[in-house]
């Protein structure tokens, strides 16, 4: 079903609410949900807020916790999330590595024990708007390992998310935000593409028997779970396993090795690294010189229909027609939202109302 922005935004936070959370992290918690989706994230959108409230009933996160510091020397700030919403906590951690490059030119962010963190670009725009340029690495420690390593069959790695943020260098332009997973596609798309009937590209999965396969029932089917590839091979296995060095052992949250639970619900970390631009020279030639550099890259020739695009470029594009067409929710997606709402007390008869459907 095609449901309107602002309605699928008021189904999230009513859904939040009625799983205990209060009105102020409900919608910031749907707006970031909601805001995956416009972008075309939808691994990362409304299909997660089911699993949300279903992890705040069992109590494996904590709606009311906020960054806690765990420890600060200079630049460098250890923070502990208490279990609480990634885009609640994760934008209270970015705000002290902000404030820490404003006064010293660098914050060194290292984020541990909280709840999903969503989209991570969420954190690079977060860096941008304060003018700074921004690296995250972040590994997820929720139920079995879903990404096999170069070379191998059996999952060791969680999809690992990198992001590159660099504010705006002409006025008036749009910054790049490049955000990715370290496997060749989210597990969160590859969820979506079993909730509405549809393969995945081919090198991206493997069943559980190691044979290359586009069924995302490798998956989600109920049988034994195959495993997610890595994006170019070597490549996208070393930066995973990077991950679960910084985002992490270095955080201090855990990996996933043996030794880890791995029951706690969705649980991220986050080694962050937040730059003042204007602490390395000239400012303006630097801005110069990159909006110099993004121009060239974008007069390359087409090599097929579409044109060629910068970080962040598809996303604004996407999110225009969403906002214009509505988001699209598969109907087994719908389901899981009406089935985790009637576990918080709430009926769907009101979520169809909040849907406008």
């Amino acid at each position: 079903m095609l449901i309107r922005a602002e309605n699928l935004q008021a189904v999230m936070a009513r859904l939040m609410r009625a799983a205990g959370t209060e009105a102020g992290a409900a919608e910031i918690v749907a707006t970031d949900l909601l805001e995956a989706n416009l972008q075309g994230h939808d691994s990362h959108g409304v299909q997660l807020a089911g699993r949300y409230a279903l992890n705040i009933l069992a109590g494996k996160l904590k709606p009311g916790a906020n960054a806690q510091v765990v420890r600060q020397d200079g630049a460098i700030i250890v923070v502990d999330g208490g279990m609480g919403f990634g885009q609640v906590v994760g934008r209270q951690a970015m705000e002290l590595a902000i404030a820490a490059a404003r006064q010293s030119g660098v914050g060194l962010l290292a984020l541990r024990n909280v709840h999903h963190l969503g989209r991570i670009g969420a954190y690079g725009d977060c860096a941008v708007a304060a003018g700074m340029l921004s690296i995250h690495f972040v590994n997820a420690v929720t139920g079995p390992a879903v990404v096999a390593p170069f070379r191998g069959s059996q999952p060791r790695f969680g999809t690992n998310p990198i992001c590159i943020a660099i504010p705006a260098t002409a006025p008036g332009g749009a910054p790049l935000i490049l955000d990715f997973a370290t496997s060749a596609l989210a597990i969160g798309k590859v969820r979506v593409a079993h909730a509405a009937g549809k393969q995945v590209p081919e090198g991206a999965l493997v069943d559980h028997t190691g044979t290359p396969t586009t069924d995302p029932a490798s998956m989600y089917g109920g049988g034994p779970r195959g495993a997610l590839l890595p994006f170019g091979g070597h490549k996208g296995s070393g930066l995973a396993l990077i991950c679960e060095i910084l985002g992490g052992a270095l955080a201090g949250g855990g990996t996933n090795q043996p030794g880890t639970p791995n029951d706690r619900g969705i649980v991220n970390g986050m080694f962050a690294i937040v730059v003042d631009p204007a602490r390395f020279g000239d400012l303006e030639a630097y801005r110069a010189e990159a909006t110099a550099m993004v121009e060239h890259v974008k007069t390359s020739a087409p090599g097929g229909e579409q044109p060629v695009l910068v970080a962040g470029e598809q996303e604004r594009i996407t999110k225009a027609a969403r906002l214009r067409d509505g988001i699209y929710v598969p109907d087994a997606t719908w389901e899981e939202l009406c089935a985790a709402a009637a576990e918080a007390g709430l009926g769907r008869a009101e979520m169809t109302t909040l849907a406008g459907v």
